[in-house]
């Protein structure tokens, strides 16, 4: 059986995953349902998406293990999908209100994906009183990020109302040999040959990089006579950010439970653009000074807001234009997002300077961050050390690099459709880890900026109140950057 063996990065995502902490990110995709549709929206999406699945080939993917698990495990052919799991409908209790669906995602989400098959669920809930459809889609991180994510969108959404015709899926030649009884088999001696074989290159790898990683440091601490430092610049940022490695104790810096919190809403992609021009600042600064906005709020409130400012941790893409493959290409910075400022604009100009050291530092080191990396026996060894640590309550007494997660996730500006119901709204749902008991995620879509707050249920249970908080706090920025 051919296996695609998984790069360290995308197996790291397996490795962090405990009952507490499932490693999926997911979505929720609001449906304006077509008119003159006759009978369940479920059964007309399933026809549609079971003519479109085979584009989207990681779906029909499952895991096998290395040897004994002393190797990265690799993807190899489902072929028995059962669609009955992976494709499933449920409807909201009448009076079906946003707070009833957010309860239910909250269910759903807190669920970890089955290993022995594809890793990957939607969910097609009906009884909105609004009349609108919505799918959950969940897809684990070890097959997916953000971009990934886009080309999956690509497969599911048309740009008319009117489906494109999609070629159907090729002709498969019959196995040569029939596939493994047991769902986690594999050859012995492949299996030996692959795990030498990966960890040969992987040292081949790193002794083929380390000249250009000197480089990269050579470049950013020495510089050179006549040119203005270089060095100064990045060490000037490296020191700004070293307290940022001791982030203030705040609520979300817990270890967490096995149930989640979801709140969704929404505020003017127009605005927080106006916003930017305003001030100078970057979309991303703009997000990122809302979310700080309501996180003073509600902390404020719960007379539990830290004297220094919280730190949020921000992914950051490492994915080349063009590139669709289905794997993850991230790394990541800290910033400092001025919650201890209670002027808007101030507190917006603050998170600018935080995050244009922080770019420059990630910047720096780009090139010297590891994407892959292979040792004897990660799979048992890392899974171990996050049981050990979730169990011990360690996230509870151990200072934390930061507070709270925020990604910002470009999204299409023009309306989608999808089996011929109109999209009137993305959501992305994700990740909660111990230690950062709160992640806020933004992805845009045609003039709007929709946020999801994914938390763990007990330090965060009116997550709501915080989302509520998230719209309040951009009509303020508006007013005192724009208006001002």
């Amino acid at each position: 059986m051919d296996q695609q063996q998984l790069s360290g990065i995308d197996a790291s995502f397996l490795y962090l995953e405990t009952p507490e902490t499932p490693m999926h990110v997911a979505g929720l995709t609001y449906f304006q349902l077509p008119e003159g549709l006759e009978g369940s929206f479920y059964r007309h999406f399933r026809r549609f998406f079971e003519s479109r699945l085979h584009t989207i080939p990681i779906f029909s993917k499952r895991l096998a293990p290395s040897l004994y698990d002393l190797d990265h495990p690799g993807w190899v052919d489902a072929h028995d999908l059962d669609l009955d799991y992976h494709l499933r409908e449920t409807a909201l209790p009448a009076p079906g209100t946003e707070a009833q669906l957010e309860e239910v995602i909250g269910r759903l989400h807190a669920n970890t994906l089955d290993r022995s098959r594809p890793l990957w669920q939607f969910y097609v809930i009906t009884g909105l009183e609004n009349g609108q459809g919505v799918l959950y889609s969940k897809v684990h991180h070890a097959a997916i990020d953000g971009g990934a994510g886009m080309a999956i969108n690509k497969a599911l959404y048309d740009v008319t109302a009117e489906p494109r015709e999609v070629a159907p899926p090729p002709t498969k030649a019959a196995p040569s040999k029939p596939a493994p009884s047991s769902p986690t088999a594999v050859d012995p001696v492949k299996g030996i040959a692959d795990i030498m074989g990966n960890m040969m290159r992987q040292q081949l790898k790193m002794w083929e990089t380390a000249p250009a990683i000197m480089n990269a440091m050579t470049d950013a601490f020495l510089a050179k006579p006549g040119e203005t430092p270089k060095a100064l610049g990045t060490l000037q940022s490296l020191l700004t950010q070293l307290p940022t490695l001791d982030a203030p104790r705040t609520p979300f810096n817990t270890t967490i439970t096995r149930e989640r919190s979801y709140a969704a809403r929404t505020i003017s992609l127009g605005d927080a653009k106006a916003i930017a021009k305003a001030s100078g600042a970057k979309l991303n600064d703009v997000v990122m000074a809302v979310c700080s906005g309501a996180l003073r709020r509600y902390l404020q409130e719960k007379d539990q807001l830290p004297l220094k400012p919280l730190i949020a941790g921000v992914p950051i893409s490492l994915r080349e234009p063009g590139d669709t493959r289905q794997n993850n290409q991230v790394s990541g910075m800290l910033c400092q997002i001025a919650t201890d400022i209670a002027d808007p604009a101030e507190r917006l100009a603050a998170i600018v300077r935080s995050s244009s050291q922080a770019k420059q530092l990630a910047g720096t080191f780009r090139d010297a961050v590891p994407q892959d990396f292979a040792f004897v026996g990660a799979p048992i060894l890392l899974q171990l050390v996050m049981l050990v640590y979730g169990r011990s309550g360690l996230a509870d007494r151990l200072p934390m690099p930061m507070n709270v997660s925020i990604s910002n996730v470009p999204g299409p500006p023009m309306p989608l459709y999808c089996a011929g119901a109109k999209v009137t709204a993305l959501y992305p749902v994700s990740i909660a880890a111990h230690g950062a008991a709160l992640n806020i995620t933004v992805q845009s879509y045609m003039d709007a900026l929709n946020f999801g707050l994914t938390a763990d249920r007990r330090a965060v249970p009116d997550v709501g109140r915080l989302g509520d908080y998230l719209v309040e706090a951009a009509d303020e920025l508006k007013k005192a950057v724009v208006a001002g």
